[in-house]
Formats: C-alpha cells, structure tokens, sequence
C-alpha cells in the first residue's frame, strides 16, 4: 500500500455540467513502434515498398477531443510541469474518463531521471492518472468544481514496464464510489502504451472546501 502526502488536486473553478457523450474510440495504428524504429534504424531493403510520411501519419491518427488543452486546464489547476493531461478522447459524466500524455523527451523530469536512461518516474504515471480523475471529479454530477481534492491513498499499484521518450500514455480512471457526506471518492486506473499495460491501481481522495 502507498499512501502519499496529500497532493493537490483540484481548483476552485467551477466546472460545467456535462452530459455523457458517446464513446469515441481511436482507430489503432497499423503499424507497431518496434516496426517504426526499425525503420529509422535500418536502410530499406531492396525491393521493399516505401511507406512515406503520408502513410504514417495517417496510421498514427488521433480521435479527436472531448476536452481539448484549454478545457482540461479550465478544470484543473496544474500548470507546466505537472499539467500530465493533455486531452481527454471519452468522458461520461460521473463514471469514467480517457486521457492522453504525449511523453516527449524534453519534459523537465528526464533531466535527472535519468540522463542516460530517460524513463519517466512511476510516481508521476499515478499523478497523470490521477489527474485524468479530477477531470470527472470536479465536474457535475459529482461537484460543482469548487474546493480541493487531494490524494488520500493509492492502493494496489503496479507497474508493468517503464514509459519512455516517444510513448503515449492512454490512461482510464473509473469511479467506483463517492461518499459526499464525507468528500471522498474512490477510483480504478489503468494506463496502456500501445495497447499493452504498463501501470494500474486503486485511487482515494478527499475534498476540502
């Protein structure tokens, strides 16, 4: 059990009422990572079909945003360098969201964590994780948006393998109670790479206005 010092969490904007929107779900990228590196990596065999730019790119299209940058910030306090959401692709009001964090080599974290080795630390996934929760935790039909959620605890955390320059991490945070006589709300994460796990655990926090 990891239980963290309580973090900040939410602003004192209120949010919006949102209402379910249909689940929208991104087309996976045809071609693995492992292919694309091998590509930069290696000349092109003789006889080989060349893909272009075009092509590639068109395999790594996004769905589009139900919350672009602007929103998320609208309903989260965190500023560079720990705003770790930059869009959310699904959202139902009250019950679940998807979030997205486009790990580039130049976050502020890889200068010391490591230099040689550039993985981005566990501790922060969880805070992504835990931000893509705020994003259904401080709107309606949970709160109004005003006061502040902090962590309370993290349970059940695993981490499946490390997250790197040139990842993005594709992370679900799922209510699964909220308490509002006492402020606290409880959620289950999981985060993926290219389709594969790479952390999960259960989420407590606590309001306080």
């Amino acid at each position: 059990q990891i239980v963290g010092s309580m973090l900040l969490l939410s602003s004192f904007t209120a949010a919006a009422v949102y209402h379910p929107v249909p689940l929208m779900h991104a087309a996976g990228p045809s071609f693995a990572r492992s292919a694309t590196r091998m590509a930069v990596a290696e000349p092109v065999a003789e006889g080989t079909e060349w893909a272009g730019a075009e092509t590639w790119s068109a395999a790594f299209k996004e769905p589009d945003a139900v919350f672009p940058i602007e929103r998320v910030k609208e309903i989260l306090p965190h500023r560079y360098p720990f705003l770790l959401v930059d869009k959310v692709i699904e959202f139902e009001a009250g019950k679940r969201a998807v979030g997205v964090k486009k790990v580039t080599a130049n976050e502020e974290f890889f200068n010391g964590h490591f230099p040689s080795r550039p993985i981005m630390p566990g501790v922060l996934q969880v805070e992504a994780m835990a931000q893509v929760g705020g994003i259904v935790a401080l709107q309606e039909p949970i709160t109004d948006g005003k006061g502040d959620f902090f962590f309370a605890g993290v349970n059940n955390v695993k981490w499946r393998r490390p997250v790197v320059p040139g990842d993005t991490l594709v992370m679900e945070m799922v209510l699964t109670a909220f308490k509002a006589k006492f402020g606290l709300v409880k959620m289950k994460g999981i985060a993926y790479v290219d389709g594969q796990k790479v952390v999960e655990g259960d989420f407590q926090f606590a309001m306080v206005k």
